[in-house]
């Protein structure tokens, strides 16, 4: 069975970085597009960041762009985030996504999501 497994989330104070890990198993997603959303409390979750198959190409949030870096790694079947200058407004469980479709990933409707890893960035 497909899975998807995000670790790395955390608390940090403002201004710090996390790195955040999806392992993706029982498959192979090195065909698909994958990319990481948020939700915070009360709010719908939003889109972060995307990587097409073959990683050539990135798209993020305006929200995120020239903090956050995403990458894969399909030796391995894992997809990061890498999370700079981290705002208190960045406080939300964080998923992974992965789709065959890059337009179906970022429109957050992809076939498979992991379970979510927290990150709670203190002021």
């Amino acid at each position: 069975q497909a899975q998807l497994v995000e670790s790395g989330g955390g608390l940090v104070q403002a201004g710090g970085s996390l790195r955040l890990s999806c392992a993706a198993s029982g498959r192979t997603f090195r065909s698909y597009a994958m990319g990481w959303f948020r939700q915070a409390p009360g709010k719908e979750r939003e889109f972060v960041a995307a990587v097409t198959w073959s990683g050539g190409s990135t798209f993020y949030a305006d929200s995120v762009k020239g903090r956050f870096t995403i990458s894969r790694d399909n030796a391995k079947n894992t997809v990061n985030l890498q999370m700079n200058s981290l705002q208190p407004e960045d406080t939300a469980v964080y998923y992974c996504a992965a789709d065959v479709k890059l337009q179906t990933v970022i429109a957050g409707t992809g076939d498979y999501w992991g379970q979510g890893t927290q990150v709670t960035v203190s002021s």
